[in-house]
Protein backbone atom coordinates (compact mmCIF):
# COMPACT_ATOMS: atom_id res chain seq x y z
CA UNK A 1 0.00 0.00 0.00
CA UNK A 2 2.78 2.61 0.61
CA UNK A 3 4.91 1.51 -2.48
CA UNK A 4 1.23 2.18 -4.32
CA UNK A 5 1.48 5.61 -2.45
CA UNK A 6 4.48 6.74 -4.00
CA UNK A 7 5.16 10.50 -5.06
CA UNK A 8 2.92 9.70 -7.90
CA UNK A 9 0.07 8.31 -5.42
CA UNK A 10 0.80 12.34 -3.55
CA UNK A 11 0.31 13.87 -6.65
CA UNK A 12 -3.05 12.22 -7.32
CA UNK A 13 -4.13 13.08 -3.75
CA UNK A 14 -2.96 16.90 -4.00
CA UNK A 15 -4.33 17.28 -7.54
CA UNK A 16 -8.30 15.68 -6.71
CA UNK A 17 -7.59 17.56 -3.27
CA UNK A 18 -6.77 21.02 -5.62
CA UNK A 19 -10.07 20.22 -7.68
CA UNK A 20 -12.28 19.46 -4.78
CA UNK A 21 -11.78 23.12 -3.00
CA UNK A 22 -12.20 24.95 -6.89
CA UNK A 23 -15.21 23.41 -6.99
CA UNK A 24 -16.22 24.64 -4.03
CA UNK A 25 -15.01 27.54 -4.36
CA UNK A 26 -16.62 27.84 -7.67
CA UNK A 27 -20.14 26.63 -6.01
CA UNK A 28 -19.75 29.95 -3.48
CA UNK A 29 -19.57 32.49 -6.15
CA UNK A 30 -22.12 31.08 -7.99
CA UNK A 31 -24.35 30.82 -4.69
CA UNK A 32 -23.62 34.16 -4.24
CA UNK A 33 -24.72 35.51 -7.10
CA UNK A 34 -27.58 33.95 -7.09
CA UNK A 35 -27.82 35.27 -3.37
CA UNK A 36 -28.03 38.59 -4.86
CA UNK A 37 -30.12 38.09 -7.87
CA UNK A 38 -33.06 36.64 -5.24
CA UNK A 39 -32.47 39.59 -3.13
CA UNK A 40 -33.35 42.39 -5.41
CA UNK A 41 -34.43 41.02 -8.82
CA UNK A 42 -34.44 44.23 -10.48
CA UNK A 43 -30.99 45.47 -9.44
CA UNK A 44 -29.80 42.32 -10.33
CA UNK A 45 -30.65 42.51 -13.89
CA UNK A 46 -29.58 45.82 -14.21
CA UNK A 47 -26.00 44.73 -13.11
CA UNK A 48 -26.34 42.68 -15.42
CA UNK A 49 -27.57 44.61 -18.77
CA UNK A 50 -25.01 47.41 -17.22
CA UNK A 51 -22.15 44.81 -17.57
CA UNK A 52 -23.23 43.34 -20.51
CA UNK A 53 -23.55 46.74 -22.29
CA UNK A 54 -19.98 47.90 -20.22
CA UNK A 55 -18.33 44.98 -21.18
CA UNK A 56 -16.26 44.32 -24.87
CA UNK A 57 -19.18 42.10 -26.69
CA UNK A 58 -22.15 44.02 -27.24
CA UNK A 59 -25.35 42.35 -26.23
CA UNK A 60 -27.62 40.74 -29.33
CA UNK A 61 -31.04 42.71 -30.02
CA UNK A 62 -32.83 39.76 -28.62
CA UNK A 63 -30.71 39.35 -26.04
CA UNK A 64 -31.53 43.12 -24.85
CA UNK A 65 -35.09 43.01 -25.21
CA UNK A 66 -35.02 39.71 -23.24
CA UNK A 67 -33.14 41.80 -20.07
CA UNK A 68 -35.90 44.85 -20.97
CA UNK A 69 -38.82 42.67 -20.22
CA UNK A 70 -37.28 40.97 -17.82
CA UNK A 71 -36.88 44.31 -16.01
CA UNK A 72 -40.28 45.25 -16.92
CA UNK A 73 -41.50 42.03 -15.45
CA UNK A 74 -39.86 42.23 -12.01
CA UNK A 75 -41.54 46.31 -12.05
CA UNK A 76 -44.78 44.83 -12.81
CA UNK A 77 -44.44 42.51 -9.23
CA UNK A 78 -43.15 45.21 -7.57
CA UNK A 79 -45.98 47.97 -7.91
CA UNK A 80 -48.74 44.53 -7.40
CA UNK A 81 -46.51 43.81 -4.06
CA UNK A 82 -47.17 47.55 -3.17
CA UNK A 83 -50.81 47.66 -4.11
CA UNK A 84 -51.32 44.57 -1.93
CA UNK A 85 -50.27 45.94 0.09
CA UNK A 86 -51.60 48.80 0.34
CA UNK A 87 -54.80 46.79 0.53
CA UNK A 88 -53.94 45.22 3.20
CA UNK A 89 -53.28 48.11 5.39
CA UNK A 90 -56.93 49.52 3.98
CA UNK A 91 -58.69 46.18 5.65
CA UNK A 92 -56.72 46.04 8.53
CA UNK A 93 -57.66 49.75 9.15
CA UNK A 94 -61.33 48.73 8.71
CA UNK A 95 -60.82 46.13 11.09
CA UNK A 96 -59.55 47.79 13.59
CA UNK A 97 -62.94 50.54 13.05
CA UNK A 98 -65.36 47.86 13.65
CA UNK A 99 -63.46 46.20 16.30
CA UNK A 100 -63.88 49.58 18.01
CA UNK A 101 -67.21 49.79 17.19
CA UNK A 102 -67.58 46.21 18.51
CA UNK A 103 -65.91 46.91 21.72
CA UNK A 104 -68.33 49.74 21.82
CA UNK A 105 -71.83 48.25 21.31
CA UNK A 106 -70.94 45.45 23.77
CA UNK A 107 -70.26 48.47 26.71
CA UNK A 108 -73.71 49.81 25.62
CA UNK A 109 -75.19 46.21 25.72
CA UNK A 110 -73.57 45.02 29.40
CA UNK A 111 -74.77 48.64 30.66
CA UNK A 112 -78.43 47.87 29.56
CA UNK A 113 -78.54 44.62 30.11
CA UNK A 114 -76.91 46.12 34.08
CA UNK A 115 -79.59 47.98 33.99
CA UNK A 116 -82.45 46.53 33.30
CA UNK A 117 -81.21 43.66 35.50
CA UNK A 118 -81.94 46.69 38.62
CA UNK A 119 -85.04 47.18 37.16
CA UNK A 120 -86.10 43.77 37.58
CA UNK A 121 -84.84 43.37 40.85
CA UNK A 122 -86.41 46.70 42.21
CA UNK A 123 -89.94 45.76 40.52
CA UNK A 124 -89.43 41.92 42.19
CA UNK A 125 -88.41 43.49 45.84
CA UNK A 126 -91.61 46.20 45.12
CA UNK A 127 -94.16 43.27 44.41
CA UNK A 128 -92.75 41.06 47.11
CA UNK A 129 -93.36 44.38 49.51
CA UNK A 130 -96.89 44.34 48.03
CA UNK A 131 -97.80 40.84 48.83
CA UNK A 132 -96.22 41.30 52.38
CA UNK A 133 -98.45 44.02 52.67
CA UNK A 134 -101.80 42.36 51.75
CA UNK A 135 -100.73 39.54 53.90
CA UNK A 136 -100.65 41.30 56.86
CA UNK A 137 -103.35 43.08 56.01
CA UNK A 138 -105.54 39.65 55.60
CA UNK A 139 -103.76 38.55 59.18
CA UNK A 140 -105.29 41.60 60.72
CA UNK A 141 -108.84 40.86 59.50
CA UNK A 142 -111.48 38.87 61.43
CA UNK A 143 -111.20 35.09 60.35
CA UNK A 144 -114.89 35.60 59.23
CA UNK A 145 -114.58 38.88 57.13
CA UNK A 146 -111.26 37.30 55.49
CA UNK A 147 -112.58 33.76 54.74
CA UNK A 148 -115.69 35.45 52.58
CA UNK A 149 -112.94 37.14 50.61
CA UNK A 150 -111.22 34.50 50.53
CA UNK A 151 -114.31 32.37 49.59
CA UNK A 152 -114.48 34.42 46.36
CA UNK A 153 -110.84 34.22 44.66
CA UNK A 154 -109.23 31.41 43.16
CA UNK A 155 -108.04 28.46 44.70
CA UNK A 156 -104.25 29.05 43.57
CA UNK A 157 -104.51 32.86 44.31
CA UNK A 158 -105.97 31.94 47.64
CA UNK A 159 -103.61 29.11 48.69
CA UNK A 160 -100.35 31.88 47.59
CA UNK A 161 -101.36 34.48 50.59
CA UNK A 162 -102.72 31.27 53.03
CA UNK A 163 -99.18 29.60 52.64
CA UNK A 164 -97.70 33.44 53.40
CA UNK A 165 -99.83 33.78 56.73
CA UNK A 166 -98.96 32.99 60.04
CA UNK A 167 -100.26 29.27 60.79
CA UNK A 168 -103.13 30.34 63.10
CA UNK A 169 -104.61 33.23 61.52
CA UNK A 170 -104.38 30.74 58.27
CA UNK A 171 -105.90 28.12 60.43
CA UNK A 172 -108.67 31.30 61.19
CA UNK A 173 -109.43 32.16 58.16
CA UNK A 174 -109.73 28.32 56.65
CA UNK A 175 -111.98 27.56 58.95
CA UNK A 176 -114.52 30.09 57.91
CA UNK A 177 -114.63 28.72 54.35
CA UNK A 178 -116.92 26.48 52.43
CA UNK A 179 -115.88 22.83 52.55
CA UNK A 180 -115.29 22.57 49.17
CA UNK A 181 -113.44 25.68 49.02
CA UNK A 182 -111.16 24.35 52.07
CA UNK A 183 -110.27 21.33 50.35
CA UNK A 184 -109.52 22.96 46.87
CA UNK A 185 -106.88 25.29 48.75
CA UNK A 186 -105.74 22.65 50.94
CA UNK A 187 -105.15 20.41 47.78
CA UNK A 188 -103.10 23.15 46.33
CA UNK A 189 -100.86 23.75 49.43
CA UNK A 190 -100.10 20.28 49.91
CA UNK A 191 -99.17 19.84 45.98
CA UNK A 192 -96.37 22.47 46.18
CA UNK A 193 -94.46 20.50 49.20
CA UNK A 194 -94.90 17.23 47.29
CA UNK A 195 -91.97 17.82 45.59
CA UNK A 196 -89.58 18.80 48.20
CA UNK A 197 -87.07 16.06 49.27
CA UNK A 198 -86.90 14.63 52.78
CA UNK A 199 -84.29 15.04 55.01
Amino acid sequence: MKLLLGRNGRGSILLIAGLLVGSALLRIGIGAGQAVATENPSAAVETAAKSATTSDKPLAADERERMSKMLESFQQREARLAEREEQIDMRMKALSVADEEIERRLTNLQQAEESLRNLLALANTAAEDDLARLTTVYENMKPKEAAALFEEMEPAFAAGFLGRMRPDAAAGVMAGLSPQTAYSISVILAGRNADVPES
